[in-house]
């Protein structure tokens, strides 16, 4: 089974798809939106951690930029009901400590803001994850256990609480904590304060 990539970048597919040419092979890897960030100019060396998706009728590859988030793709594959697309979905919005934290606090709600996942679909993922998903570690190897408790919650956690308070819908919420995520994941000492700006950019005058 193939775990990673490296080689040139011949193609980056704003749909979410990146050609990389290694060994004289041009491998298609879908990729979610830290990893299509992270990826430089066509023309460039491009690494990714790949997971090596087979079933009957296809053979399928998804890149990640951490190897952190490679796992927890494959624990939500474990998920019932969660696909691939889904899963990157669910990437793409939060981010692999943020999923954990939110697993960790029985925060369905998270999930639900992931297009595709509804109130049912939420609880019974959190559920199946609990066992396969550990706690993120915190600074000073405090465990986090979501809002009120130590380690209180992520700066992408109090984004987003803080857009659902100014009035913000489901809908526009998800909209900006997709790019909240890319940005969380390019800078990984982003604050609330500079999330916070990437969301009301992202979501302009409204």
């Amino acid at each position: 089974m193939i775990g990673s990539v490296r080689g040139r970048l011949l193609d980056k597919d704003p749909g979410g798809e990146l050609l990389i040419e290694a060994g004289g092979v041009g491998y298609r890897v879908t990729v979610g939106a830290a990893a299509l960030a992270g990826a430089g100019p066509v023309g460039d060396e491009c690494f990714v951690y790949v997971h090596h998706h087979v079933r009957e009728d296809s053979s399928d590859l998804y890149g990640f930029a951490e190897l952190d988030e490679r796992r927890c793709f494959e624990a939500l594959l474990s998920a019932h009901g969660v696909g691939p697309a889904l899963a990157l979905a669910v990437l793409s919005h939060l981010p692999p400590d943020e999923l954990r934290r939110a697993v960790a606090a029985d925060d369905a709600a998270a999930l639900e803001l992931v297009p595709g996942i509804g109130a049912k679909t939420s609880k019974r993922m959190v559920l199946d994850l609990k066992s396969r998903l550990g706690a993120p570690e915190m600074a000073g190897g405090a465990t986090a256990v979501g809002p009120g408790g130590d380690g209180a919650g992520s700066a992408v956690a109090e984004v987003r609480a803080a857009l659902g308070q100014m009035g913000f819908g489901p809908a526009e919420i998800r909209e900006a904590m997709a790019a909240v995520a890319v940005e969380a994941a390019r800078d990984g000492a982003a604050d609330t304060g500079a999330l916070l700006r990437v969301a009301l950019q992202e979501l302009g005058p409204r």
